[in-house]
């Protein structure tokens, strides 16, 4: 009749070892996260630098302070080991912070920016989701050189006024969707093969939902631009066309030799 007895002791033993040990277990843990955090906190900004060379086009070089508050100068290039390069006048600028529910991220770039860009990122439903709120900034148009055929060869001037109204990305299912409105506003372009200044004022206009898509039209000027384009499993595909106003086709000739594939008066413009 002692077997369970003891049985019973060991149990409340059992019960009173695992008792104790749970403030340290739970101390423990604590001070690991807090390492962690402290470590990730103090993470210098050059981690970023590999991370966004993966977009191909786009480099961070001379990053400074840490991955939450830190600052760059911004590349573009046409991809890896090129040598077509080009960097925006001032250093970007950026902060994370956290948020309901996931983390806002505020960039800065005051060569083309009067206010930060928001972002903000958060799980719905377990899924990803990234908002952008309404923004404009005003960019050069000159650096678009740096991403190689053709734009190396026509090499644009002018401004690039980008607007976005409400634009979302859900992940899902292996799949993203796109909602929102965003227009970039290619303002009086021009191009080193046209002594033509500027050929004129063009915009082209994204519309999200269920068959996101483009449209490019002129607001006004000598090259006349038009077409339309979709976003199609992961992949844009565009197809337009450019002519020049009757008594600009000679001033011309040369950019509607290189915007596309020339068949007669128009260049035919298509990829994707």
């Amino acid at each position: 009749m002692s077997k369970p007895h003891r049985s019973a002791q060991t149990l409340a033993i059992g019960r009173s070892g695992t008792a104790s040990a749970a403030p340290w277990l739970l101390a423990v843990g604590t001070l690991a996260i807090g390492v962690f955090a402290g470590l990730i906190g103090l993470a210098p900004a050059h981690w970023l630098e590999p991370l966004v060379a993966r977009t191909g086009h786009l480099q961070l070089v001379d990053a400074r302070g840490t991955i939450w508050s830190g600052s760059a100068r911004l590349m573009l290039t046409a991809g890896a080991g090129s040598r077509e390069q080009a960097m925006l006048p001032e250093r970007i600028e950026w902060s994370v912070r956290s948020a309901a529910m996931g983390l806002r991220l505020s960039l800065m770039a005051r060569c083309c920016m009067s206010e930060p860009m928001a972002l903000s990122l958060s799980l719905v439903r377990g899924m990803p989701q990234l908002n952008l709120t309404q923004h404009q900034s005003i960019w050069p148009a000159d650096p678009l050189a740096a991403l190689g055929t053709p734009l190396n060869t026509l090499k644009f001037a002018g401004r690039l006024r980008f607007q976005t109204d409400g634009l979302q990305w859900n992940w899902g299912a292996g799949v993203v969707s796109v909602q929102g409105r965003a227009n970039l506003e290619l303002q009086d372009l021009a191009s080193a093969l046209s002594t033509l200044k500027p050929m004129g004022h063009y915009r082209l206009a994204f519309e999200g939902g269920q068959n996101p898509h483009f449209t490019l039209s002129t607001v006004e000027g000598a090259l006349q631009l038009k077409g339309q384009g979709q976003w199609q499993a992961g992949r844009l595909r565009f197809t337009g066309h450019a002519s020049a106003q009757p008594g600009s086709e000679e001033v011309l000739n040369n950019v509607l030799n290189i915007v596309g594939r020339r068949e007669g008066a128009q260049s035919i413009i298509s990829f994707g």
